[in-house]
């Protein structure tokens, strides 16, 4: 996913990323610029078109889920992907300062996060100690929110995480609902399938 004159839109650089799964759980990825070649064109800058914001979690690696390389996306990670300081200064720097043209959200199935609040919802298990406490309960608000529409499986749970982590997002930095007003930038909501290894949206924004 080069910045080239093929992707002008973040409708361009939102289709390219769901030809890249689609290569990637087909089995048919490619491996894009992932040559020592193009390590090297990157030593004096990157121009990613993408920002991902994921989770930590070691099966869902964002750069092979959707077939990208060196120089193709700006990943953002962690447990459950959590909503803090750190996280908006990296997602206004993406957007700002290397002009991303989309930001995707991306949960996933089995999310330890997620089960562990479920847990702890459900079955009155103990909230973890120390600063895993505070994951959960970002979670639980999320999950809770869900409960009361009446979904209430760790797949909603999930779901509604990722949706809730968008809202804060876009409540939290204002003027990236500017953005994609203005048609600059597109906002994606996903979920990961373990199972199958494609990706589910559950919100957008300025793409289809």
């Amino acid at each position: 996913m080069a910045k080239n004159i093929e992707l002008k839109t973040p409708q361009d650089v939102w289709d390219a990323l769901l030809a890249g799964n689609q290569r990637y759980a087909s089995d048919q990825a490619e491996h894009p610029h992932s040559d020592i070649a193009r390590r090297d064109a990157l030593r004096t800058g990157q121009a990613p078109r993408v920002a991902i914001f994921s989770c930590g979690d070691s099966r869902v690696p964002a750069e092979l889920v959707f077939d990208m390389g060196f120089g193709d996306a700006f990943i953002i990670r962690n447990a459950g992907h959590i909503v803090d300081n750190s996280v908006l200064a990296s997602v206004q720097f993406a957007v700002d300062d290397l002009e991303c043209d989309l930001l995707v959200v991306m949960g996933h199935q089995s999310c330890g996060a997620v089960k562990a609040t479920s847990g702890f919802l459900k079955d009155d298990s103990t909230i973890p100690a120390g600063f895993q406490r505070t994951i959960v309960e970002r979670v639980a608000l999320a999950a809770i929110a869900s409960q009361a529409e009446g979904k209430d499986t760790t797949d909603d749970f999930e779901r509604r995480n990722t949706v809730e982590t968008v809202k804060q997002l876009m409540a939290r930095i204002p003027h990236l609902a500017d953005k994609v007003e203005a048609g600059e930038l597109g906002i994606a909501g996903i979920r990961y399938l373990l199972d199958d290894g494609t990706v589910e949206p559950l919100v957008l924004h300025g793409v289809q």
